[in-house]
């Protein structure tokens, strides 16, 4: 995507143009011609313009803060349809690669994003979605630096795929990983669960269902960097996507090789969310989230973390939803509403196709 920043001048001879060119993505925009080259300028280079981006070549060099390490995350999004209640396929390439690379306790700086475009996209769409990387990367205090583009057969790719790819610089003496939980840490929860899920199922109308439901897309490093800098102890930070709250504190509590309690009265989900899980049979544990994080923190700070969360826009409704326990090792239970227990486990198949 970083070749060439300008329109490209040519003479002769050339294939003929289809009409609808300026309109839509045809063929001719994966050519790697000229054709390529001006929608590079027009649409991309303008929007996520850098100087690392505007040097033009095959890849970016870039001076990131002085660090010893840096984390680094790839995901690609799929998600159906491209625009839903609260977020498109755009800011979810960018928040969602940018929230991996926070997880880690690292500050994002750099992105790359790939496009696969399908004939006959409309043009139009294209520059809303590129508009909102662009709002959501300036968000995030990130840079997109490098990317590429094709283009596919139209009916291959549902209008539009993206991969994101994102570097950040981890600071000395953080050590934020799923295998630190231990036993008297306090689970926090930044706020409600499943909007992200519903938002997306009801925005496809398959079901002829409709909810009040906005997805909570949101960039979460600088709530990140304000937890972690509030204490040392941080044991464990992760995004519930795809799998819900159940899959991630399993992952946690498995790699960890301790046993995590939640309560289900402290688990927060809204009216609307809790309304549309019940009607369709979904548990809100494992309904996809995208603006949510977990924190699991040494009990002596937990109060304060949970104060610094509620200070940040991303963080308000964070609450504590559980412990991490010695026992049962690599085993997530509930303690349900009526006083009784129950085993929580990971999410056996795909609930909700392309929600992410």
């Amino acid at each position: 995507m970083s070749e060439i920043t300008q329109p490209i001048e040519m003479e002769g001879p050339v294939c003929p143009l289809p009409l609808s060119h300026d309109e839509q993505i045809v063929m001719g925009h994966g050519s790697g011609g000229k054709m390529s080259h001006d929608l590079i300028a027009k649409y991309f280079a303008t929007a996520f313009d850098n100087p690392a981006l505007r040097a033009g070549d095959d890849g970016a060099v870039v001076k990131p803060n002085v660090c010893a390490r840096l984390a680094i995350s790839t995901d690609s999004h799929v998600v159906a349809p491209l625009f839903f209640p609260g977020g498109d396929i755009g800011r979810l390439s960018v928040c969602g690669t940018v929230n991996d690379v926070a997880m880690m306790g690292a500050t994002p700086q750099f992105l790359s994003a790939g496009f696969i475009l399908e004939e006959g996209l409309p043009l139009q769409t294209l520059a809303r979605v590129i508009e909102s990387m662009r709002a959501a990367a300036e968000e995030a205090g990130v840079q997109i630096v490098a990317g590429d583009t094709k283009v596919v057969q139209k009916g291959k790719a549902d209008g539009l795929y993206i991969n994101t790819t994102g570097v950040g610089m981890v600071a000395d003496g953080i050590d934020i990983r799923g295998a630190n939980a231990k036993p008297g840490d306090v689970v926090i929860l930044s706020g409600p669960i499943g909007d992200h899920g519903i938002a997306v199922l009801s925005a496809r109308g398959e079901l002829g269902f409709e909810a009040d439901v906005q997805s909570d897309i949101a960039p979460l490093n600088h709530l990140i960097e304000k937890i972690v800098n509030t204490t040392e102890h941080i044991h464990v930070l992760r995004d519930p996507t795809r799998g819900g709250v159940a899959t991630t504190l399993n992952e946690i509590a498995r790699q960890s090789k301790a046993g995590i309690v939640i309560q289900e009265d402290a688990i927060p989900v809204r009216p609307a969310v809790a309304a549309a899980c019940e009607m369709l049979g979904f548990d809100p544990l494992y309904v996809a989230n995208e603006g949510k994080v977990i924190v699991i923190v040494a009990r002596p700070d937990a109060g304060k973390v949970l104060k610094a969360m509620r200070a940040t826009r991303y963080g308000e409704e964070a609450v504590v939803i559980g412990e991490v326990r010695a026992e049962p090792v690599n085993r997530v239970l509930m303690k349900t509403r009526i006083g009784s227990t129950r085993v929580v486990d990971v999410l056996m198949g795909e609930m909700l196709p392309r929600i992410c």
